[in-house]
C-alpha cells in the first residue's frame, strides 16, 4: 500500500511504526470527472490571469503577497517567510493522549479518513494487532495528534475492520452551532399514534448496510451523457422529477408509506445510454 507519511503511533513506552494511506478518492464527495472552461468558439483552454484593478494591468507571481482582511478593504500583508518561520516540522509519530469511547465521537468531528499501514517488517506487527485488537474489544478509540506538511492534525484512530483507521478531526470552533434548529423544534409534540406508524415504517424499511449499494446516480448519468457525446449518440431527456409537497394530514400520509413500503419492489429498467436533453443534427 502505497503510503504519504510513515512513522509511529506512540502511547507511554509503547510505540508502533505505521504508515498513513489515504483511505478515499480525492473526488470521492462530487465526481471522478474534472472540467476545463474552453473558449466556445475554438475549444481553447482559458487562461486566468492575475489582474490588479488598482494599476489596471497583469501581475507576476514576484508581486503576489498574502492578505487577512481585518475590515473592507483593509489588509495586514503577511509574507511567505514569515509563515514557514512559524510552520511547525512533521512530526515523526502520532502521539496518543487519552482513549475515549468511540460511540461519544459524533461523526460531525470526523474530516478525512486514513488508513495505517502496519510495519514491511513482519516482527514490528505484533503491537499493532495488539492495539487493534484491545480497541476493538474495549470498543475504544484513540485522540492524538501529529503534524502532516507543517499542519497540525487532531485525529481519532479507530478499529476498522482487520485494520486501523486514523480519522482527521475538525476542532470545536469548526462546527456551527445546531441552537437555531433545536430552538425551532423546542416544545413540539408528536401523537401517540404518529410516532406508532413512523416505527412501523422505519421497520418496513430496515436492513443490513451494504457498502456496495452506495453508488451516484449523477455519476452514472455524466458518465453516459459524455460517452453519448463523445460518439455521437442521440441523448435521450431524463424524465422530470415530481416535486414532493408537504401533506396536510401526517396520519394519512404515515398509513399510505406503510402500505407503499408493503408492495413488492419494482424491477429495475435497463439504464439508458444518456440522460441529458439535445437532439442529433
Amino acid at each position: 500500500m502505497r503510503t504519504t507519511w510513515n512513522g509511529a503511533i506512540s502511547f507511554g513506552l509503547v510505540t508502533i511504526p505505521i504508515g498513513l494511506a489515504i483511505a478515499t478518492e480525492p473526488r470521492a464527495k462530487a465526481s471522478d470527472v474534472t472540467f476545463r472552461t474552453l473558449h466556445r468558439e475554438c475549444g481553447t483552454p482559458i487562461k486566468q490571469k492575475r489582474w490588479c484593478p488598482f494599476h489596471d494591468r497583469e501581475v507576476g507571481p514576484d508581486e503576489l503577497v498574502k492578505g487577512w482582511e481585518v475590515a473592507k478593504g483593509e489588509y495586514v500583508m503577511i509574507e511567505d517567510e514569515e509563515l514557514e518561520a512559524i510552520e511547525l516540522e512533521s512530526s515523526p509519530s502520532i502521539e496518543i493522549e487519552r482513549f475515549v469511547r468511540l460511540e461519544e465521537v459524533d461523526p460531525i468531528y470526523f474530516d478525512r479518513t486514513y488508513y495505517l499501514a502496519p510495519s514491511s517488517q513482519p516482527a514490528a506487527r505484533r503491537p499493532y494487532v495488539l492495539l487493534l485488537a484491545a480497541m476493538r474489544e474495549t470498543n475504544m478509540a484513540a485522540l492524538g495528534r501529529f503534524v502532516l506538511r507543517g499542519s497540525e492534525k487532531i485525529c481519532l484512530i479507530r478499529p476498522y475492520g482487520e485494520a486501523l483507521a486514523l480519522e482527521t478531526l475538525f476542532l470545536a470552533e469548526d462546527i456551527r452551532s445546531k441552537a437555531e434548529i433545536e430552538e425551532a423544534v423546542e416544545g413540539v409534540e408528536v401523537k401517540d399514534a404518529e410516532l406508532d406508524l413512523a416505527r412501523q415504517i422505519i421497520a418496513s424499511l430496515a436492513g443490513p448496510f451494504e457498502p456496495e449499494s452506495l453508488e451516484s446516480r449523477y455519476r452514472r448519468s455524466l458518465h453516459d451523457l459524455l460517452e453519448a457525446k463523445r460518439s455521437g449518440a442521440p441523448i435521450v431527456p431524463a424524465p422530470p422529477v415530481p416535486e414532493a409537497t408537504p401533506s396536510a394530514d401526517l396520519l394519512e400520509a404515515l398509513r399510505a408509506s406503510i402500505a407503499e413500503a408493503k408492495k413488492p419492489p419494482a424491477k429495475k429498467p435497463a439504464p439508458k445510454k444518456a440522460r441529458a436533453s439535445t437532439k442529433k443534427t
